[in-house]
């Protein structure tokens, strides 16, 4: 799993199996911490314009649903994504704004 994130974030042509590797793991990974690591791995490494950005926010959202709870450091990372999603979106997808709806309604910080 590590692998194939790695290896897309340092290919481009490796983001579709990246991109069902980072959504299968922070749906269905127990380890919060394991799952929070590579949303936030993948949030701050990607290039801009790379689709695993806004999939990572969307992963943080769901981690957020499931666990509860998000440290700081994701909280910063999603709300920075939603924000760049939000100025340009070619710089950062959608689903970046999304994953940060989800994380203020389950973690109630409306």
């Amino acid at each position: 799993m590590a692998e194939v994130l790695e290896r897309a974030l340092h290919d481009r042509s490796a983001e579709g199996e990246a991109t069902s590797v980072l959504v299968g793991t922070a749906l269905n990974d127990n380890d919060a911490d394991f799952v929070e690591h590579w949303c936030r791995e993948v949030g701050t490494r990607a290039v801009p314009g790379s689709p695993l950005l806004g999939l990572a926010g969307l992963c943080l959202g769901h981690a957020a649903r499931r666990f509860g709870h998000l440290s700081d450091e994701a909280l910063a990372l999603v709300e920075s994504l939603a924000a760049r999603a939000e100025a340009d979106p070619s710089d950062v997808d959608g689903r970046a704004l999304d994953g940060y709806d989800d994380v203020r309604s389950f973690l109630h910080l409306w």
